[in-house]
């Protein structure tokens, strides 16, 4: 019988380190369990109890606890970040925690990866691809929303003054990288 290994690869691995010194730099993030949820407000609020924070009602909106974060993407979804290694069990406390209540929790944490884009020029280099108007005040801290790069969707969300974190699929990934990389030359 033949024995396969399987070796959890980063999908940033062979990509090039994105930074300008003094102005932005690209940092991965760690493997991390990601869930879509969807549910209403009432939904919402059970699991805010068992993933230990209170998902947001407000719109465009990320809610932060230790090592979880809570965005909203609309009326009745969020996007669930935390810790790696827990989406068993966080996804059984959930389950336990609706009950019978009519909801959707999707484990997308093998679809999905993120990065941290910081410094001075982080929404500068952003806005090479993206349409949003990235002005602190148009998109404070704390705003998070579904949007795109380019052709590929991401979620942004601003998790403080210079430094923005960036969801996508994995598959897309080497395009939004590249385009990044790419108009960092221009900085």
């Amino acid at each position: 019988m033949v024995e396969l290994t399987v070796t959890r690869r980063s999908a940033f691995e062979g990509l090039h380190a994105i930074g300008v010194a003094g102005k932005v730099s690209a940092t991965p993030a760690a493997f991390a369990t990601r869930f879509s949820f969807r549910g209403d407000h009432h939904a919402a609020s059970l699991v805010s109890k068992a993933f230990g924070v209170t998902l947001p009602t407000t719109l465009l909106k990320a809610e932060t606890t230790g090592t979880r974060t809570a965005i909203s993407l609309g009326p009745d979804e969020w996007l669930l970040l935390a810790e790696d290694g827990v989406a068993q069990s966080l996804a059984d406390e959930i389950e336990t925690a609706l009950g019978t209540h009519f909801h959707s929790l999707v484990d997308i944490s093998h679809r999905n990866t993120g990065f941290d884009l910081s410094g001075a020029e982080a929404a500068t280099l952003l806005s090479s691809g993206n349409p949003l108007d990235l002005h602190s005040r148009a998109f404070p801290v704390g705003m998070a929303t579904r949007t795109i790069f380019s052709k590929a969707e991401i979620v942004l969300w601003r998790k403080n003054a210079d430094t923005f974190h960036v969801e996508l699929w994995r598959s897309f990934l080497p395009f939004v990288w590249g385009l990044l990389e790419e108009a960092a030359h221009e900085l």
